[in-house]
């Protein structure tokens, strides 16, 4: 028999721990960020390679935090309860949306440097350009970002505050009422998530379009969120917290999502990249010729042995998803590859002849970085680690894989 989660201790808060990884989180995090600006001078794209670099690191969070809040209207949804002790840190990570809302901001200061559409005197000359202007063009592009984040972040502080509230109140209907607005909650989810990825990475390039481009993007998110939950048990529970309520009964799960999101992002990219090539309309196949010319080709083969091929292998086994220091392995890989694929994305039509990452990327992850998991510990400042009071938690303690 298990042994019954010590709610006297301290076992389930971080306490003290998380102000501290909050603050050394920040300073990280705006050293980082005030690093990008003269980093990218040394680069020979110049201050273009920052703006795009920013891209990359703003969508890479923002997918991860996406992904967590996927996962949480999910376990409600299907009224999970094997997942109860793992949500309270996707709900964490999903806080963190008010935080990248703040940090799209400097994407909208550098519009003109990211979306040549922007550019009202480039876009004048462009006749595709002026047929898309109706959707295409700065206010409504503004409009429709802050409705994504209103809708992202009133989905997220709704369920964490409802869960929250149940740890003092242990009132059964907070976990009803989650559930009932969970179905609702996914079908906005789903139409805000595509619609802001057409606007934020495939409007780069406002002459190429694909219909799977949304799924892409929300498939990625999902597989990068769920390996940045295992990794963050890994340094949960490092620090001696919840080591008796997350075992490798809900480790192996989070493994096998990982193994079913791998699959699923690899037939996602290949289904558009096999319509594309078929139909060989060279206004839709030029996307790919520039990721499969000059160093690019390099970094295409990358993201399909290492994001697909290496992950697949590795976690087809039972026994690996049920070792923890191989499933952690595992999923630091991913997001690795997960940040390779954002960059894969952004920065061939902006930089074709500089394939690999440069100063400015790297300064841009680490600050972006930073700030997200300075929030996402912030968020746990005054919270339990788990829903103490949740009905299903005690079925989430006992939870064992067949």
């Amino acid at each position: 028999m298990k042994p019954a989660l010590d709610t006297a201790g301290t076992d389930w808060r971080l306490g003290d721990l998380a102000p501290r990884v909050a603050r050394g989180a920040a300073a990280v995090g705006l050293a980082g960020l005030l690093a990008c600006v003269p980093a990218s001078y040394l680069t020979a794209d110049g201050v273009n390679r920052f703006w795009h670099a920013y891209l990359v690191s703003f969508a890479y969070f923002l997918s991860l935090a996406l992904g967590a809040l996927f996962f949480v209207l999910l376990q409600h949804l299907t009224r999970a309860g094997w997942s109860v002790v793992l949500r309270r840190l996707a709900e964490a990570l999903a806080g963190t949306l008010p935080l990248l809302a703040l940090l799209c901001v400097p994407l909208l200061i550098g519009m003109r440097h990211l979306y040549h559409w922007a550019d009202a005197d480039a876009a004048a000359q462009d006749a595709l350009l002026q047929w898309k202007r109706p959707y295409l063009n700065v206010p409504f592009f503004v409009a429709r970002l802050a409705v994504y984040f209103a809708v992202w972040v009133g989905l997220a502080r709704f369920f964490f505050n409802s869960s929250v509230r149940q740890d003092a109140s242990g009132d059964v209907h907070l976990t009803l009422r989650m559930q009932q607005r969970s179905a609702p909650a996914m079908v906005a989810y789903g139409l805000t998530v595509t619609f802001a990825a057409i606007d934020l990475l495939m409007s780069l390039d406002a002459h190429w379009y694909s219909t799977i481009f949304g799924i892409y993007y929300f498939s990625g998110a999902v597989l990068g969120s769920c390996a940045l939950l295992v990794v963050a048990v890994a340094l949960v529970q490092r620090g001696g917290r919840l080591r008796r309520a997350i075992t490798a009964e809900h480790l192996h799960d989070l493994g096998k999502l990982i193994f079913a999101f791998t699959v699923f992002w690899a037939y996602i990219a290949f289904s558009q990249y096999l319509l594309i090539w078929y139909a060989n309309i060279p206004e839709e196949t030029v996307w790919y010729l520039r990721r499969q010319s000059g160093g690019w080709a390099a970094v295409s083969l990358t993201l399909l042995l290492g994001h697909f091929l290496v992950p697949f292998l590795l976690l087809l086994s039972r026994w690996a998803k049920r070792r923890r220091p191989v499933l952690v392995a595992v999923a630091a890989w991913v997001l690795v590859l997960h940040w390779v694929d954002i960059y894969w994305l952004v920065l061939p039509g902006a930089s074709p002849q500089h394939a690999w990452p440069q100063l400015p990327d790297l300064a841009c992850l680490v600050g972006v970085g930073g700030l997200f998991a300075a929030a996402a510990a912030y968020r746990l400042r005054r919270c339990a680690l788990l829903p103490l009071r949740d009905p299903r938690l005690a079925e989430s303690l006992r939870f064992e894989n067949v």
